[in-house]
């Protein structure tokens, strides 16, 4: 694995589209997230980034003349951390999300599907505190 894993490729930024201010999409996710914005990135930029401070790959919100016109190929699934999914899923509509629909069931699992500022799709699932009560043995 040495030196074949040296020589592939390693994921750098991951990319969104945004056809409103890739500065303002940014915002979304950095307060959702809790990593700041590039210091260089100002209102109105063509791209706006948000670095990962552990080394995984970035952000990066680029301004496109084309809107979203299907389904995401891919999205995030995010697992609160500290809040139960019905806190995180609120703390996000309160930062400019909007619920697309509810996909949690009556024991619990499940998730929320949540769309940002640009119309991008992202899943809330449990909270790590649901998620340990819900393994507790009785």
């Amino acid at each position: 694995m040495g030196e074949t894993s040296r020589l592939t490729p390693v994921i750098h930024n991951i990319t969104f589209d945004c056809t409103g201010d890739p500065y303002d999409v940014g915002l979304f996710w950095s307060a959702l997230l809790g990593r700041p914005l590039d210091d260089d990135d100002k209102p109105g930029d063509p791209a706006a980034l948000i670095h990962d401070p552990d080394g995984g790959p970035g952000l990066l919100f680029l301004r496109v003349p084309e809107g979203k016109s299907v389904k995401n190929r891919i999205h995030f699934d995010l697992r609160p951390r500290g809040r139960t999914r019905d806190e995180e899923v609120e703390r996000a509509l309160g930062l400019g999300a909007r619920k697309v629909a509810d996909h949690t069931r009556p024991d619990g699992t499940g998730w929320v599907l949540l769309a940002d500022p640009e119309g991008n799709e992202f899943c809330v699932e449990r909270g790590d505190a649901e998620r340990a009560e819900q393994d507790r043995p009785e």
